[in-house]
């Protein structure tokens, strides 16, 4: 087998970003961290710590955070940890540079692409056909992994032998990597989940109550997979780390941006006024527009993502919204 990577890139220099930085930093590796905003990048590297994103967490001196792209020019493997509307842009940036020819692209961006449903590896398949592609996706919040809590995630690739390369550059004791050929349902359960972890912070902020949620939460799992399997994934995939493992802690965790985003709506406040006042972005609200035109053209029946797009649109109210899920007729589990 080939040796683990050596010089490894992350392009974004956001919580995640940073948090897998220090995941392979902790395993011996060479990591260079690129981030767009020139001043915010020269500031966490002079300081060696994150302030905006991950406050408190010293960041080593041997993980090199920088905005010029030749910094790029030498790896072995590149991490793409972008907002997922900004995964095409970046991707035909990089298309532009003299990546060395054997570089990996692994894409740890949670989404679907607006209009044409893409994912986020077939967006650098098809801007960057020429390099290997795979996906990291599972239950993982940054602000744990940066402090070593214990976490596992699922890398997902068609190459065997490529997941195993990629395996070895990711585990310790403290993040826990498995691996699956189903690439498609890796990124799709990552994507979607984000869509129920709005509806679950919809039901908090309403005060719903730990019975509503439970219904809720396992409702969604049923239209994750019908329309996972739909789009391709396989079943078995949305029963693991990025199908429910990664749709419970979106869905109760604290940290979750998409289920903070749900909650503040269920308490009356704007989508506007939310978003002008994050500094992060919830990937749910774009990824419910692409996948609700995803159901529709193979014509799913998903209707908590319709009910979701119904209310970020502005036509429903977050109290309306959960009463026509109530009042779905009755039917078979």
């Amino acid at each position: 087998m080939r040796p683990a990577f050596s010089h490894v890139g992350i392009v974004g220099a956001g919580s995640w970003g940073t948090a897998l930085a220090l995941v392979l930093h902790r395993n011996g590796l060479r990591v260079t961290v690129w981030g767009n905003d020139a001043y915010a990048v020269s500031q966490i590297e002079a300081l060696k710590e994150n302030r905006p994103y991950l406050p408190g967490v010293p960041l080593p001196e041997l993980i090199q955070f920088t905005a010029d792209t030749r910094a790029l020019d030498s790896l072995d493997l590149l991490l793409l940890v972008t907002p997922s509307r900004a995964v095409r842009e970046v991707a035909s940036r990089l298309s532009t540079l003299p990546l060395k020819s054997g570089c990996v692209l692994l894409s740890c961006t949670k989404g679907v692409e607006r209009g044409s449903g893409l994912r986020m590896s077939e967006i650098l398949r098809e801007t960057l056909p020429d390099h290997s592609i795979a996906v990291l996706s599972g239950p993982s919040h940054a602000e744990e992994v940066a402090l070593s809590a214990p976490t596992a995630v699922v890398i997902g690739c068609e190459d065997e032998e490529l997941a195993t390369r990629l395996q070895a550059a990711f585990n310790q004791p403290a993040f826990r990597a498995y691996t699956s050929s189903d690439v498609i349902g890796i990124e799709l359960g990552g994507a979607l989940k984000n869509i129920y972890a709005l509806a679950a912070g919809v039901g908090d902020g309403l005060q719903l109550g730990d019975n509503t949620k439970a219904a809720l939460v396992t409702r969604s799992l049923a239209e994750l997979m019908r329309l996972g399997c739909a789009l391709g994934g396989r079943r078995e995939t949305f029963m693991g780390l990025s199908g429910i493992g990664d749709l419970m802690v979106t869905c109760f965790s604290q940290h979750s941006r998409n289920r903070a985003v749900g909650e503040r709506l269920g308490r009356g406040e704007s989508l506007g006024y939310i978003v002008s006042s994050m500094r992060m972005i919830a990937e749910g609200i774009p990824t419910t527009a692409s996948a609700y035109e995803c159901a529709r053209r193979l014509e799913v029946d998903t209707p908590i993502i319709d009910q979701i797009r119904l209310l970020l649109d502005g036509s429903l109210s977050p109290a309306e919204a959960m009463a026509a899920l109530l009042a779905r007729d009755p039917r078979r589990e």
